[in-house]
């Protein structure tokens, strides 16, 4: 298991209260013992105007999950994870219902971390692959 300590969807929705991914209706879904799991809409929030999934709301759902992970594979009163480089491929258009993402680390280290992120549309195809690296920094006033 990677966890620190394994968190809760309840605790993982409310630490995100009022951030960027919950404006845009990111939800979480599964936390497993190597992965987490979450879903954005496709709507009105998350497509570019030609009416499909912007590859800027992609990056955020998987830089959140990446994220998200790493904080929680660290001890949370002494260290903070921030994104330090991520990059996608947007594979295919997604053009309504919900986009699914899986973030699982490649590396977990003492002052980074790599994560994968794959996001699929509803039919079970993939949609993006992300790679994320976490710089895990002290926490302010630590």
């Amino acid at each position: 298991m990677i966890w620190a300590r394994r968190p809760t969807l309840e605790l993982l929705h409310e630490l995100s209260r009022g951030s960027a991914s919950a404006a845009i209706g990111v939800e979480f879904t599964e936390i497993g013992d190597d992965f987490l799991t979450g879903r954005m809409p496709v709507d009105s929030r998350t497509r570019q105007p030609h009416g499909i999934l912007h590859g800027g709301a992609s990056v955020l759902l998987a830089e959140t999950l990446g994220s998200v992970g790493a904080l929680h594979c660290v001890d949370r009163s002494r260290f903070i994870c921030v994104g330090q480089e991520v990059n996608a491929n947007h594979l295919r258009p997604v053009s309504s219902g919900w986009v699914t993402g899986i973030a699982r680390p490649f590396h977990i280290g003492r002052r980074s971390h790599v994560w994968g992120i794959e996001l699929y549309d509803d039919a079970g195809r993939r949609s993006c692959v992300a790679r994320l690296t976490v710089a895990v920094v002290d926490k302010p006033g630590s």
